[in-house]
């Protein structure tokens, strides 16, 4: 029986060439579907007070700012030789504030992901240590799952709290983040998700 052109064997250094290129451009991707609740969230809900009884918490406003930071934080803990966008103020920042800082701190977040993930012995970074409580791991995989997994638990938060406030995003939002061949080309990738 014939075997498909994708279940021929490779060798092992190029499935992990092909391996580290996927996660960075997921990565890449990921910002892409930030950037996409973003333009579908109507501007009402970003500071509008969260559901319930009890006040606090943060806003669809400052969790947004929240993404931003943290990925600033990581820079600064893990690539100190590239240059840091500056924080945002989770109450103050407006809409297009945080668009602008989102795109910068996805340009870096992705620097620093494809170094940390290169198999070059000059890669600068070794170690990911997400913030100054928290163990530090080798970099990696798991760097890459923690960053991308913080990021899609807080598009859940936001999508939901759209919701709940009244300003249910559109299906081509929430959709879209599902959509991830119409994210790849956006971005300009030659290739599907692989």
């Amino acid at each position: 029986m014939p075997r498909k052109a994708d279940s021929i064997p490779q060798e092992p250094v190029e499935r992990l060439v092909q391996l580290r290129d996927v996660l960075v451009e997921t990565w890449t991707a990921n910002d892409a579907m930030n950037q996409l609740l973003l333009a579908h969230l109507d501007p009402r809900a970003w500071r509008e007070p969260l559901p319930g009884k009890r006040p606090g918490g943060r806003t669809i406003g400052a969790i947004f700012a929240h993404l931003h930071n943290a990925r600033v934080n990581w820079l600064r803990r893990n690539a100190p030789h590239l240059r840091c966008p500056a924080m945002l103020d989770p109450y103050r920042c407006s809409i297009a504030e945080v668009k602008a800082a989102l795109l910068k701190s996805a340009t870096q977040t992705t620097r620093m992901l494809a170094d940390a993930l290169s198999d070059s012995p000059r890669r600068r970074i070794t170690h990911f240590t997400r913030d100054s409580w928290m163990p530090t791991w080798p970099a990696g995989g798991t760097m890459f799952a923690y960053m991308f997994s913080h990021e899609a638990h807080h598009r859940g938060q936001i999508v939901m709290l759209a919701h709940q406030l009244g300003y249910r995003l559109p299906a081509k939002a929430w959709g879209g983040i599902w959509q991830w061949e119409k994210l790849w080309r956006a971005q300009g990738f030659t290739t599907k998700p692989r």
